[in-house]
């Protein structure tokens, strides 16, 4: 009866140290689903993002409207007939000195 037990031990170990240490442990395991779910969370912001640039690919298709946009906001520029305002800060204009009769130039300080 002895060597059976100590055999039955033995096995009782060796499954726990499989459990605690092994390639499938319950650590291993736990640390994968961590990893999966990152992995999922930076999927779902690049499907989010990729909708988006879906999005703005078909706007561009279809019309003109955000081409319109783009050049208005992006390159500044006006439809004839149109008068361009543009309204500068306080803080910015402490920057600028007035224009010197010397060197006709702006500079900031």
């Amino acid at each position: 009866m002895r060597p059976v037990s100590v055999v039955l031990v033995g096995l009782i170990l060796l499954i726990q140290l499989l459990l605690w240490r092994g390639c499938s442990s319950w650590l291993h395991i736990r640390e994968l689903q961590k990893q999966i779910a990152t992995q999922q969370k930076k999927n779902n912001n690049l499907k989010l993002c990729n909708q988006k640039i879906a999005r703005e690919v078909q706007d561009l298709q279809d019309g003109t409207a955000l081409i319109e946009e783009r050049a208005r906001y992006e390159m500044g520029m006006i439809r004839d007939g149109e008068v361009f305002m543009q309204f500068v800060s306080p803080n910015a204009l402490q920057c600028v000195r007035p224009v010197s009769t010397i060197n006709n130039s702006l500079r900031c300080e």
